[in-house]
């Protein structure tokens, strides 16, 4: 009986200064997360204030990105475009095309703007398209010797791009900063020039935050950059022939197309016109997959250059995927050759 009234004044006190310990540091805990929420509330409050003179809306700068010398510039893609489901896939189709061009240099992109800027990968990627060795440095470490490079490998894009009437919406310091726009306006150029075999999306447009600093303050500004148009506009652009007035005047002829999109009745045809057996073995007779009919379109375009004809405006990808203009064009090219075969 004397143990119990000993064993409960002993423990109380014990508790009612643990509890009223917690108690307190839980009371300092919620005061500091109070001044840390208003801390924050008032930087937001004052970034909205520098956003305010150019944009009604609140733009999340990357901190790097407002530090800026007065007058000075920067432009960075809005992130929502970069959700764009057409803007990533864009990003696919040229990285998995440059992948496949520098193969055998054992060159594998991931990121565009981490493996582009410094001239390396362009350098390779033109030599390989265009067929010829430029005069640069294989590897260079410092920013200097990137600078160099990529101003000789973009000297040279120009020269083969502008006799073609593109607009050069790229330059050294933008690409070398890592602008994905330029960097992606550059590829599209090229993959375009050297008709590369692949099927960019259409209508690709991005909102680009353009951000400016004026009298020390920050002015934001959203622009809509049109990164891609269709694959006819940005292919043939300047290249309007005979064809085209044709074609203007008769699209209600167009379903003839569909027999051809699997590339067998071409490589037939070419048989009969130049007279030989293609071995069957060249293609596919019953083709059932995409890259298939491809074979089968590629080859035949093969034939006919062997034949005498130019190499096809059309791509393989194209006549594959229906597309009437190209398709049609295709065979117009064939009937003004053979037209006089008896």
């Amino acid at each position: 009986m004397s143990s119990s009234p000993m064993r409960s004044p002993t423990l109380r006190p014990h508790r009612m200064k643990k509890d009223e310990s917690f108690l307190g540091k839980l009371g300092g805990t919620l005061a500091r997360k109070k001044k840390a929420k208003e801390v924050t509330d008032l930087q937001e409050e004052g970034k909205n204030a520098i956003n305010a003179p150019m944009s009604p809306t609140t733009t999340d700068l990357h901190p790097e990105d407002t530090l800026l010398e007065e007058n000075e510039e920067r432009t960075m893609i809005d992130p929502s475009s970069k959700e764009d489901a057409k803007f990533k896939e864009l990003i696919k189709v040229l990285i998995d095309w440059i992948n496949d061009v520098l193969v055998e240099e054992r060159i594998i992109v991931k990121q565009l703007e981490e493996d582009v800027y410094d001239g390396q990968v362009l350098q390779k990627l033109l030599e390989k398209l265009a067929g010829r060795k430029l005069n640069v440095a294989e590897v260079t470490q410092s920013e200097i010797g990137q600078k160099q490079k990529l101003q000789t490998v973009l000297e040279a894009v120009h020269d083969l791009l502008r006799p073609h009437g593109w607009t050069i919406k790229w330059n050294v310091d933008s690409i070398h900063g890592k602008n994905l726009v330029s960097i992606l306006h550059l590829l599209v150029a090229l993959a375009m020039h050297f008709r590369a075999p692949i099927r960019l999306p259409e209508h690709v447009s991005v909102q680009v935050v353009v951000v400016r600093k004026r009298e020390g303050l920050l002015q934001t500004a959203h622009i809509t950059e049109e990164l891609t148009t269709t694959t006819e506009m940005m292919m043939g652009r300047f290249e309007r022939d005979a064809f085209d007035t044709l074609f203007d005047h008769a699209p209600d002829k167009l379903s003839v197309v569909k027999k051809f999109a699997d590339g067998v009745y071409l490589v037939l045809l070419m048989g009969l016109l130049e007279d030989y057996f293609v071995p069957l073995h060249n293609f596919y007779l019953t083709p059932e997959s995409f890259d298939q009919k491809v074979h089968n379109i590629s080859f035949a375009f093969e034939l006919m250059q062997d034949g005498g004809l130019k190499k096809p405006k059309a791509r393989p990808e194209d006549v594959v995927n229906l597309d009437l203009k190209s398709t049609l064009r295709v065979l117009y090219n064939l009937f003004t050759k053979y037209k006089n075969i008896e």
